[in-house]
């Protein structure tokens, strides 16, 4: 047996318990958990002490990490909650995502980082590509200290962040999908196609096998999470092998398809320990551990600073302007650009496929963690600026000229964000208890 056999037991032992004290460090800074998690890669990394290397294993496990990830972000994506958002959410999350891949595929064009010479133009979409989604952990934690997450403004970025992630992963199933460059656009087109029609008829026939289903089991839960992950797999897989599409994407669309049958909050809680105790660390250290820290030259140096720059810019002016058309004031709209800048795990997710697939060099990595973070730094402060008022709250006036209070009552996405952080501090058989006696309260309402 080889001498370091079992030297995946260490690795795996130190990436967590690295990864929460940093996690620990970066939330007392009030900076997502997942930049410590990619601290603690770049420091026990090759770039670092050299204790962890990439190796097949954590590739791998890491892979399986960001299915799971991209499974729950999709469970969390209520189909309800995107019909009633309504025009301003739509509007700016639809001009949010095509000014900063317009920014992004432009810095691409125009400026390319010795090492990294590109001459294919679909590696400059993919560029505008990672910073399309927005993360709006940091802004929810801001807006909710300032008693605003309930307000016009917090309600439209809610709702702008959830169709701008959907419509981020629409653009980056196109650009994977050529990213290939072995079929002609014709089928490549068609393929796409045809995997949202396979969408589509998975979610109507897994609703009615689940509700089905839910009707013969009565009270036993435990199969529920066991047949929803292997959904999951089984469309990652198929996106990917058949349909020539990103398995995130497979695995997103999967968990979309189980957030809309029953039992769905109880599946998600049982993925949310196993994302977070095991999975979520090793992929956003396994990033980490890929950086290449020494390749930072002058010219990447600069490459790094547009992108930091683009980055908060293109938001802050697609967003802004979106709001604008919806007839925000000038204020409003600058508080949701603003609210709109911050980036995360979406846009790591997105730039790990990338270089899986040979469409992004390895040496953006360092750049893109360095912007996430700018981002992420700018985001709180920038808001907190934004939302600072010497007078009175201000008011929205209606169509027929009555002054509507900018504070409105919950909107369906708060409410679910609200309830979602409440389940998280469950424990199973609180979980359970709750929903049995939910249940019991549906049945005895029928007659």
């Amino acid at each position: 047996m080889p001498e370091d056999a079992y030297k995946y037991l260490f690795d795996l032992a130190l990436i967590l318990i690295s990864t929460k004290i940093f996690g620990l460090f970066t939330r007392r800074a009030h900076l997502p958990q997942v930049v410590g998690a990619l601290i603690a890669g770049l420091i026990f990394g090759p770039i670092g002490f050299g204790l962890l290397h990439e190796t097949d294993f954590l590739t791998q496990l890491s892979e399986i990490g960001v299915i799971v990830m991209m499974f729950t972000a999709g469970m969390e994506t209520d189909i309800k909650d995107l019909k009633n958002t309504g025009k301003a959410g739509f509007v700016v999350a639809l001009i949010g995502v095509i000014v900063p891949l317009g920014g992004g595929t432009l810095l691409g064009m125009l400026f390319t980082p010795e090492g990294a010479a590109s001459t294919s133009m679909i590696e400059n979409i993919f560029i505008g590509t990672i910073l399309t989604a927005t993360s709006v952990s940091i802004t929810v934690e801001t807006l909710t200290e300032l008693g605003k997450l309930n307000c016009k403004v917090g309600n439209t970025i809610l709702a702008a962040a959830l169709i701008d992630d959907v419509l981020g992963l629409i653009v980056l199933t196109v650009v994977t999908s050529f990213g290939g460059g072995e079929e002609n656009i014709g089928i490549v087109l068609l393929k796409i196609l045809l995997f949202f029609v396979f969408v589509a008829l998975v979610a109507l026939l897994g609703r009615k096998f689940f509700t089905w289903y839910e009707g013969r089991t009565k009270r036993n839960l435990r199969r529920y999470p066991i047949l929803a992950f292997v959904v999951c797999l089984i469309m990652a897989y198929l996106a990917e092998e058949v349909f020539g599409v990103s398995d995130i994407i497979g695995a997103f669309s999967a968990g979309m398809i189980i957030g809309s049958t029953p039992k769905s909050e109880y599946v998600a809680s049982k993925f949310a320990p196993l994302s977070y105790l095991l999975l979520t660390p090793i992929f956003f250290a396994n990033i980490g551990i890929k950086v290449v820290i020494p390749d930072m030259t002058v010219s990447l140096v600069i490459f790094t600073v547009l992108l930091i720059i683009i980055a908060i810019v293109t938001k802050l002016i697609g967003c802004g302007f979106g709001a604008k058309i919806m007839k925000f004031t000038n204020k409003e709209s600058v508080q949701v650009g603003i609210g709109m800048v911050c980036r995360g795990e979406v846009a790591l997710i997105v730039a790990n496929k990338g270089v899986a697939m040979g469409i992004m060099p390895p040496l953006f990595f360092g750049p893109i963690i360095i912007m996430i973070v700018a981002c992420t730094i700018f985001t709180p402060i920038a808001l907190k600026m934004a939302f600072r008022e010497k007078n009175k709250p201000a008011v929205l006036v209606g169509a027929n000229g009555e002054v509507i209070q900018e504070c409105e009552p919950e909107s369906p996405i708060t409410k679910r964000l609200e309830k979602k952080r409440k389940l998280e501090e469950l424990s199973h058989h609180e979980m359970e208890k709750l929903y049995m006696e939910e249940k019991g309260d549906e049945h005895s309402k029928k007659p």
